[in-house]
């Protein structure tokens, strides 16, 4: 039940995070989540989109794009959420390398995680009961 997501790096220069948005909203794929960490020079944009075989071909022609496998957990919007789910990966000895949330209104809160298993990372969290998105529920968003 793996996520595709994919890590653009692109200059941090002005327009430049522009130009990925509009390449990929142009060619009508939706953004379902996004994250970005930047440095001096070079930001890495993290995106899970309803066509991710689409938008790596477009943006790949100008960007280096990378797809990697990341797992998102559907959880209650509530206190202490999060913690149990981490408490879950903690004691399966999962590693979460990072992390960024997104809600959906109608379908609820999401947290998005590349960890260092993502099969032992999907068996612990669903032996606990904790509901992991798929692939086809992101494009029917």
């Amino acid at each position: 039940m793996a996520i595709r997501q994919l890590s653009v790096f692109i200059e941090n220069k002005k327009g430049k995070l522009s130009d990925a948005v509009k390449t990929i909203s142009e060619a009508g794929i939706n953004m379902r989540a996004m994250s970005i960490g930047d440095s001096d020079d070079f930001g890495i944009l993290r995106l899970i989109v309803s066509d991710t075989a689409k938008a790596y071909s477009l943006l790949s022609e100008d960007m280096i794009v990378k797809v990697t496998d990341v797992i998102a957990v559907k959880m209650n919007d509530k206190q202490g959420a999060l913690y149990t789910v981490l408490r879950v990966l903690e004691k399966a000895d999962i590693n979460v390398e990072y992390t960024y949330a997104f809600t959906a209104r109608e379908l609820g809160a999401y947290v998005v995680f590349r960890v260092n298993d993502v099969e032992a990372a999907e068996k612990a969290l669903s032996d606990k009961g904790i509901v992991l998105m798929t692939e086809d529920e992101i494009k029917s968003i």
